[in-house]
């Protein structure tokens, strides 16, 4: 009976986990299939599909990786030095708390190093700058 009674907390504990993954699944699934129908329509009247989605910006993704692996580090260092509980699983939960949070700030540093860098727009313009003030212009003469 113990054992039945075990299987049951089990899986209610387990119902309880999951819900919040199937509703996030739900949610993902309509708003997906809501923006389908909304490209759809506007194929439908003619727009060109240029102006449905506008390009990605991926501008600063390594600070947001610098930040996630950061704080993931610090949680498990925090884990690691008070955390509750017997040592064996808390010491584990903190070495993979530890080892995923080395691994995002390791990919933020490399995503830095390797972005494009992008030069400011008065950096850009100075050759241009030079040359059109020498030239003779329309408003000059």
């Amino acid at each position: 009976m113990d054992e039945l009674i075990g299987g049951i907390i089990a899986f209610l504990v387990f119902l309880g986990l999951s819900i919040p993954i199937i509703v996030i699944g739900v949610v993902y699934y309509y708003k997906k299939r809501l923006e389908h129908k909304q490209i759809m329509a506007a194929i439908e009247k003619g727009t060109p599909l240029s102006e449905l989605r506008p390009p990605k910006q991926n501008g600063a993704l390594w600070i947001r990786n610098l930040t996630f692996g950061i704080a993931l580090l610090t949680i498990g260092l925090a884990y690691l030095v008070v955390g509750p509980g017997p040592r064996g699983p808390m010491l584990f939960g903190a070495f993979i708390f530890c080892g995923i949070g080395l691994a995002w700030l390791i990919r933020g540093l490399l995503y830095r190093k390797y972005q494009p860098q992008i030069q400011p727009l008065g950096k850009n313009n100075a050759a241009e700058n030079k040359i059109s003030a020498g030239a003779a212009t329309p408003e000059s003469q």
